[in-house]
């Protein structure tokens, strides 16, 4: 099931809990033409590293970064972020976030 706000998108959950990881959780998404998150924030970091396309990661004040296939970029925990393919291919990352206790890493905690 997609996230409202959330379009041509999949996430894989490479490594979690239920791998036994007890700290961090490894995702892989996929963004099709077209595809993004919802505009939204969490308590847990991200760390992101591009693998393949072009996209664009929408920031706090909604400031866009272009980012394309070897980029990394890390989101703060509480901000405001987005991430939107903007080219004609998939655009493919790979995501760490914190597993927070009690979590499986398969989900993030809401900004109050």
């Amino acid at each position: 099931m997609i996230k409202p706000g959330f379009n041509k998108m999949e996430a894989r959950f490479l490594l979690t809990s239920d791998d036994g990881c007890p700290r961090y959780a490894l995702r892989l998404m996929e963004f099709g033409p077209e595809g993004h998150t919802s505009y939204h924030c969490h308590k847990e970091e991200h760390e992101m590293f591009f693998l393949e396309g072009k996209g664009i990661v929408v920031g706090e004040g909604k400031k866009e970064v272009p980012v394309h296939a070897g980029d990394a970029l890390f989101i703060l925990p509480n901000e405001y972020h987005q991430i939107k393919n903007s080219g004609n291919d998939i655009l493919k990352m790979i995501c760490t976030v914190p597993i927070f206790p009690g979590q499986t890493g398969k989900g993030t905690t809401p900004c109050e």
